[in-house]
C-alpha cells in the first residue's frame, strides 16, 4: 500500500493516477476527501485525516508499505503555515511510518537550506533532516517552482480582471518545473530501491523570469492583457503589515520578493542524465495540459473564460476524444 499525503494538489493530482495505472494500491489521506473525486479509480482509497494530527496520521498509514508526502503548508485553509505542514506534519508522517516500517519519499525544494529567506525552504530542510535521521529507507525529491501553479495563479488574475499581476519587476530568472515532470521522478522513485538515500532535485527545460512567464501565457490564451507590476517596496509593506493578521498574505509578499531578487536558477542535467525517460515539459505545454486536462474538472470554466485560441481549442477538443470513459 503506497499513502499519498497532499495527494489532491498540484503533483498529487497527477501522481496519483500513474501509481494506480501502474497496478499500485493507494491511499490518499487529505483533510478535505471532497476534493479527491477526481481521483476515484479502482486501487485509489481516500481517507480524511490531517498531517498536524498525530493520531489521524498513525490510522492512515496503517499496513503502508511506502509513504509519499507531497504536503505543504505554504497557503490555504484551516491557519496552515510551513511550521506546522512541512516541518512538523512531516514530523508526523515520518514518526508513523517508521512505526509502520515503511519506506519514505519527501517531495522537497530546491535550495532547501536552514537559512533561507523563504520560510517553505527552512521547514522542508528541517523535514529533511528529520527523515535522514530516521533510519528507515529514504528519498528525497527536491524540484523547482511548479509551472501549474504560476500558470493558474497568473491566469486566474487574466480571466478576472483582465490584467496579469506580476511581483516585483519581474526580470529575474526562475526556473520552472512541470508537475507532469515531478510525478514521473517520484514514481520512478517508487518502483526504483537503488534510490533510496539519494537526493533528486529536478528543474524544468530553462529559467524563465515573470515577465517573460506573462508573456507566454498571453500567447498561449490569446488574450493580452495589460501587465501590471506589484513594486518590491509595496511587496515590503505588505510583508510587515499583514505579518500579525493576514500570516500567508505576509508569506507571499516574502516569497514574491524572495523570488524577484535571489538566484533562483537551476541546472537538472544531472538528474535527467541518470534518469533518461523522464518527460522534459515546457511552460506552453504545461500550460495547455492545465487548460484541457480533464481530470482537473474544477478548470473546465477557467478554460472557457479565458476563450482559447481556435488551435488552442481544437488541442483540447482532440485530447477529450482520447480520454477513456
Amino acid at each position: 500500500m503506497i499513502v499519498v499525503a497532499g495527494g489532491t494538489g498540484t503533483l498529487g493530482a497527477r501522481l496519483v493516477p500513474r501509481l494506480a495505472a501502474a497496478g499500485r494500491a493507494v491511499r490518499v489521506l487529505t483533510r478535505d476527501p471532497a476534493r479527491a473525486q477526481h481521483l476515484a479509480e479502482p486501487g485509489v482509497q481516500v481517507i480524511r485525516g490531517d498531517v498536524r494530527n498525530p493520531a489521524q496520521v498513525a490510522q492512515a498509514l496503517s499496513g503502508a508499505g511506502t509513504v509519499i508526502s507531497a504536503v505543504h503548508g505554504f497557503a490555504g485553509p484551516g491557519r496552515v503555515s510551513p511550521a506546522t505542514v512541512d516541518r512538523a506534519g512531516n514530523a508526523n508522517l515520518i514518526g508513523a511510518a517508521t512505526r509502520a516500517n515503511a519506506e519514505f519519499i519527501l517531495i522537497s525544494v530546491v535550495g532547501a537550506s536552514p537559512t533561507h529567506p523563504i520560510g517553505l525552504f527552512r521547514a522542508k530542510h528541517a523535514a529533511e533532516e528529520i527523515l535522514r535521521a530516521s533510519g528507515i529507507p529514504w528519498t528525497i525529491v527536491r524540484c523547482t517552482a511548479f509551472m501549474e501553479t504560476w500558470a493558474t495563479i497568473m491566469g486566474r488574475m487574466l480571466r478576472d480582471s483582465g490584467k496579469i499581476l506580476v511581483f516585483g519587476r519581474g526580470d529575474n530568472p526562475v526556473n520552472f518545473v512541470s508537475a507532469v515532470d515531478v510525478a514521473a521522478l517520484t514514481a520512478r522513485a517508487v518502483a526504483d530501491p537503488g534510490l533510496r538515500g539519494q537526493i533528486l532535485e529536478i528543474g524544468g527545460p530553462g529559467n524563465l523570469t515573470f515577465n517573460q512567464v506573462a508573456a507566454i501565457l498571453r500567447e498561449t490564451t490569446g488574450r493580452h492583457g495589460a501587465v501590471r507590476h506589484i513594486p518590491r517596496p509595496a511587496l515590503l509593506g505588505m510583508a510587515w503589515i499583514a505579518a500579525a493578521v493576514k500570516p500567508a498574505l505576509a508569506r507571499q509578499a516574502r516569497a514574491a520578493l524572495a523570488m524577484d531578487t535571489l538566484d533562483m536558477t537551476f541546472d537538472s542535467t544531472r538528474t535527467r542524465r541518470a534518469v533518461p525517460d523522464l518527460p522534459n515539459t515546457d511552460m506552453p505545454s504545461a500550460f495547455r495540459e492545465l487548460l484541457i486536462s480533464r481530470n482537473r474538472r474544477a478548470n473546465d470554466s477557467f478554460a472557457r473564460d479565458l476563450r482559447l485560441p481556435v488551435e488552442t481549442r481544437r488541442e483540447a477538443s482532440d485530447a477529450d476524444k482520447q480520454i477513456p470513459r
